[in-house]
């Protein structure tokens, strides 16, 4: 369909709680999906949010094989979210880097729970349950937070591991966000 400019950490927009999806399956939304898929793969992210583009709903994608962003990463399988519900399932977390489409050329060290339960429903309306750790858990609780609001330097606890790429890791081919 279309590849969409992402929005930049400071719009408005993307500190809004983002409004359910009442109707699965329909051409606005099948569309909607689309255009997170190509813009998404044309930027080599790891998720994206529909709130990143400029649509205010509870939907997100996530998923990729291999990523340039994230090479030591395993594998997540591509992912369509609607209405999402996240449980912990343990009290463990863990602190790792992190970068966003909407916080461009920076990183920083978010802690996450390691294991936790996501639930909500495809594109077609089928309800998703699953169990998830690591990197998928991550990734999970990454673009679901931009459903509430909140951008991952909202959720540093220590400000000396945020910075720019090049600054963090000079010399590093770590690819700009």
């Amino acid at each position: 369909m279309a590849i969409k400019p992402v929005l930049k950490m400071g719009e408005p927009l993307l500190l809004e709680v983002a409004s359910q999806v009442e109707q699965f399956n329909t051409p606005e939304l099948n569309e909607l999906i689309q255009d997170m898929q190509d813009t998404m793969a044309s930027l080599d992210g790891a998720g994206l949010a529909a709130p990143q583009i400029g649509v205010g709903l509870q939907v997100v994608i996530f998923g990729f094989k291999e990523n340039q962003r994230y090479p030591d990463a395993d594998e997540v399988p591509f992912t369509v979210l609607i209405n999402p519900q996240l449980t912990p399932l343990s009290d463990g977390m863990e602190e790792d880097w992190e970068g966003c489409l909407s916080v461009p050329g920076m990183r920083g060290k978010v802690p996450r729970y390691t294991h936790l339960r996501y639930q909500g429903f495809d594109q077609y309306g089928r309800v998703i349950d699953r169990q998830v750790d690591g990197f998928h858990a991550r990734v999970a609780q990454h673009e679901c937070d931009h459903l509430q609001g909140i951008l991952y330097p909202m959720r540093i606890r220590d400000f000396r591991t945020f910075g720019f790429v090049d600054v963090l890791f000079p010399g590093q081919t770590v690819l700009n966000e």
